[in-house]
Formats: C-alpha cells, sequence, structure tokens
C-alpha cells in the first residue's frame, strides 16, 4: 500500500501538519496510454459507482431503452447515484410503469435518502422510503428492465451466475481490455457485483465512454450513454452534488462519476482524456479537492470553472466561529508520462 498510494490532500493547523489523505491518480487517453500519474497508476481499486454507465452495456446491447421508451433523463438514471430526491424517485416510478413491474423487484435495499447524508439536512421524523429512493435504484431498474425484455429470472438476477451479470462482466472486461480472469470481483452497498479495476484501465475505459460515437466497438452505446449523462447531470447525482456542479462547469465536454468511499472519474469528450482517482481514506472532501487540483495541474481549467469549482477544491478551514485554523491543501504534483 506504502508503494501504490502517495499523500494527496493534506489539512493543516496552525503551522503543522494534521491529517494526510493518501491516494493515487492515473490520467489516460482512449488508446490506452498513460498521460499522468500520481502514485501507482496500476492500483487496483474497487470501481464502485464509477462502474455503471458500463453495468448498463448488456442492457442498451439488448436495445433495452427503445423497447421500453426510455427518454434521455432516464438512460441518464441508469448510470446514478442519485439523492433520492423527488425528480429522481418520479423517474424510475415510470420507468417501473413502462418494464410493468414494482420498486419490490428492484433487490437493492434502502437507505436515507442522499440528499439528507450528503447534504447535512435533518432527517424528518415521518420520512417514508423505499427501494425507489436507494440511489442505486436506475441502475437496478435497467437490470430489471432487461431480464423482463429477455425472459431471463428476477429472484436471483444480481447473483454472480446470472446470464446478467455474466454480460455485464463480459462487457466490463471488453470496455477495459483486460481477461475476465483478472477482474476482482466483489459485492456493492447495493447488493450488485462489482469489480476492481487498475486506476489505469478505469481512466482508459472514461475515455473510451467520453468518446461516444468515435469508439469502434461500443460506439452506438457509449454515444447515449455519455450524451445522457453530459446533458442530465441532476439525473446522475442531484441537488448540492460535486457530479453536478462539475459536469456543469465542463460545459458540455466532461462527464463525471463518483464512486463511494473515494472513487471518482472525469472525462473530457474533446481531449479524448480521463482521470480516476482514489482516496485511501474515502474521505470524499479529500477526494472533491484532489479532482479539482488534478484538473487544474492538467490545464483544463478556466476562470470561470474554476470560480464553480471553488468549493469543492483546496480552501480554509474554518472553526465553529467562522475563523480560519488551518487548510486544505494538495499535497502531490502530478507526473507527466
Amino acid at each position: 500500500m506504502s508503494v501504490s498510494f502517495v499523500p494527496l490532500i493534506e489539512y493543516t493547523r496552525g503551522p503543522l501538519t494534521e491529517v494526510v489523505h493518501a491516494g493515487a491518480i492515473a490520467v489516460a487517453d482512449t488508446r490506452g496510454k498513460l498521460i499522468a500519474s500520481a502514485g501507482n497508476a496500476d492500483a487496483l481499486t474497487f470501481t464502485r459507482s464509477t462502474l455503471k454507465p458500463f453495468q448498463a452495456l448488456p442492457f442498451l446491447q439488448g436495445g433495452g431503452p427503445g423497447h421500453f421508451g426510455f427518454t434521455s433523463p432516464q438512460v441518464a438514471l441508469l448510470c446514478a447515484s442519485h439523492n433520492g430526491e423527488d425528480m429522481h424517485v418520479k423517474q424510475v416510478d415510470d420507468m417501473l410503469q413502462k418494464i410493468g413491474t414494482t420498486h419490490r423487484t428492484l433487490q437493492c435495499g434502502c437507505h436515507v435518502p442522499l440528499l439528507f447524508s450528503y447534504g447535512g439536512q435533518s432527517v424528518p421524523a415521518d420520512l417514508q422510503y423505499d427501494e425507489r429512493h436507494n440511489n442505486c435504484s436506475g441502475k437496478h431498474t435497467g437490470f430489471v428492465a432487461h431480464c423482463v425484455q429477455h425472459g431471463l429470472p428476477l429472484e436471483n438476477h444480481l447473483d454472480m451466475a446470472h446470464p446478467l451479470q455474466a454480460a455485464i462482466r463480459t462487457q466490463v472486461a471488453r470496455v477495459a481490455q483486460c481477461d475476465e480472469s483478472d477482474l476482482v470481483a466483489g459485492t456493492d452497498g447495493c447488493s450488485a457485483p462489482n469489480y476492481a479495476l487498475s486506476l489505469a484501465k478505469l481512466a482508459f475505459s472514461f475515455a473510451r465512454l467520453a468518446s461516444g460515437a468515435q469508439d469502434s466497438e461500443f460506439g452506438e452505446h457509449f454515444e447515449l450513454l455519455s450524451s445522457a449523462m453530459a446533458a442530465h447531470p441532476e439525473m446522475v447525482s442531484g441537488t448540492g452534488r460535486n457530479d453536478l456542479d462539475f459536469v456543469r462547469a465542463g460545459r458540455g465536454d466532461w462527464i463525471t462519476k463518483i464512486g463511494a468511499d473515494g472513487v471518482q472519474t472525469i472525462a473530457s469528450k474533446s481531449r479524448g482524456q480521463a482521470i480516476a482517482i482514489k482516496v485511501i481514506s474515502g474521505n470524499m472532501p479529500a477526494l472533491y479537492a484532489a479532482a479539482v487540483v488534478t484538473l487544474e495541474q492538467l490545464g483544463w481549467l478556466d476562470d470561470v470553472q474554476r470560480e464553480i469549482l471553488k468549493p469543492w477544491g483546496e480552501k480554509l478551514l474554518l472553526n465553529a466561529r467562522g475563523n480560519p485554523v488551518g487548510e486544505i491543501r494538495a499535497a502531490f504534483k502530478l507526473t507527466m508520462a
């Protein structure tokens, strides 16, 4: 671990560094060429929710969105880690109605909507929520839709051996251009299989995704997914979320996807490049700051974008009285390949 990860973000107090968040960063292009890195670009990390666009591939390859009449915001929702806001639940409801099933088939479990946990809001005592409010409900609705369309069993559709999950594993390996046997498997928080990739492979995969129709293998499907993610970032994340601000800062050129426990991807369509970051502590504010610093060091930011992303980057640390007591600041410099 000490070889793979380097200090990325440090928190200071007075003259001392008090907290250090280590991690690694990889920047790759659509050919898989490493452009820049910090730490070990080959460090393995579970992809967590950054995997969602690729988990949707079997559904898209089977013509699922057209078959059920899913709209562009609903395609974006397939890739979402959403807030569970009314706008998200409404879309999930509509998708389930089009499929002809209910939220009880989703098997993703329930949690307090991210609107409250990420937004720092108090949870109302009378709040009622179910699987539709799960941040992964869009992905799971796509799973159920695929099974319904192709007559596959629903009761075990999250099992690793289920035809849907086997197809997803194959497509993930194809996108990352690795052997299926090299994929390290685990179970995500929503009970779906998840896979670990090197940061370089994850960045490469997102560079391909952002290239859309230019990708020779998945062009049609990557165009549909990346266009929906760029056009509807509020569906992919939600109010107050970093993915929303980052996509808006990208002005149609960027797609971004957060993953739990310190994973972030950012891809630029025009550059044909993507960034993959892992903060090993899982600290999300440190991850956000590392992402902004990475964009700055790569030269992707103009003054307007810097202003939009300022709340997510390096900043002063304030105490309860609003007085500055330290800083959140970068502790890394990208190595250009």
